[in-house]
């Protein structure tokens, strides 16, 4: 009796853990709990056992993709310099490590190269690159993935810029695209139906939206009748969280994976 109740306990708990078949998106890597976008927060979102960890790109002056959310190092580092208009050498000067809630926490970070975070991902593991700058992008981008070596299936690119994102998937067929859609300025989304024919339009890979559409299984039938994915970000609550995964969502991008698994896995 003593076996038998072991086994269906452990039964119950792979079906608990395993209910949502949403992955889970490292924002940022885990950037709750270490300062977004370093090395640092790549490393322990994989070690909290994200799906994937998603990124933020830009070209420096001398060619060089480099992984920050921001236009410049203002918030993050501290001095205001564009990362367009400077080099590496002179934006990993600065720290990124010290500033915020993490101000004497034991951080300490330079802004990475994009092709040290690709060699990171565990088997298995996917990264989510999204291009914050333009087209430009694009070529040296071509050359670090090749260097990388990574299976196509491992790394996504996103990104709000419609142009971009499609020329993005020109650039990179075998790649999975997703285009970012949040509300205008007037906090009005933009009905599925739209995204949906523009997608397609593009030959994108999916949509990676705002988790302030009214997503619900409907929302989610429509988007994957159309043979899209759908992601949604950035999702710290649970109930959120939760509701859109039943919905059927294809991903569910958290500043904290790790957290984020044991409250869907608690609610399932």
């Amino acid at each position: 009796m003593k076996t038998l109740f072991n086994t269906v306990l452990v039964a119950s708990l792979c079906m608990s853990s395993s209910t949502f078949a949403a992955q889970i998106v490292g924002h940022r890597g885990a950037s709750f709990d270490a300062p977004e976008n370093t090395l640092s927060s790549f490393k322990l979102g994989y070690k909290q056992n994200a799906d994937a960890d998603e990124l933020d790109i830009h070209l420096t002056k001398d060619g060089k993709v480099v992984v920050m959310h921001d236009y410049d190092m203002a918030r993050t580092g501290g001095e205001k310099l564009k990362v367009s208009e400077h080099t590496l050498e002179e934006l990993r000067a600065l720290d990124i490590g010290k500033w915020g809630k993490w101000q004497g926490k034991g951080f300490s970070e330079k802004i990475p190269l994009l092709e040290e975070v690709l060699a990171l991902i565990p088997d298995g593991k996917r990264l989510f690159i999204e291009i914050k700058c333009g087209p430009e992008v694009l070529p040296e981008l071509a050359n670090v993935l090749k260097k990388a070596g990574k299976k196509p299936e491992q790394t996504v690119i996103i990104g709000f810029g419609y142009e971009t994102m499609q020329a993005a998937k020109e650039k990179f067929p075998n790649l999975e695209v997703n285009w970012l859609v949040q509300a205008d300025k007037k906090k009005v989304f933009p009905p599925v139906e739209d995204l949906i024919a523009k997608s397609k339009a593009a030959k994108l890979d999916g949509l990676d939206l705002n988790q302030g559409f009214p997503i619900d299984k409907q929302f989610v039938d429509k988007v994957h009748a159309a043979g899209l994915k759908l992601y949604t970000w950035t999702v710290d609550d649970p109930i959120v969280a939760k509701a859109e995964a039943e919905a059927g969502v294809d991903g569910i991008t958290t500043n904290r994976p790790g957290w984020m698994r044991e409250q869907l896995a608690a609610k399932s």
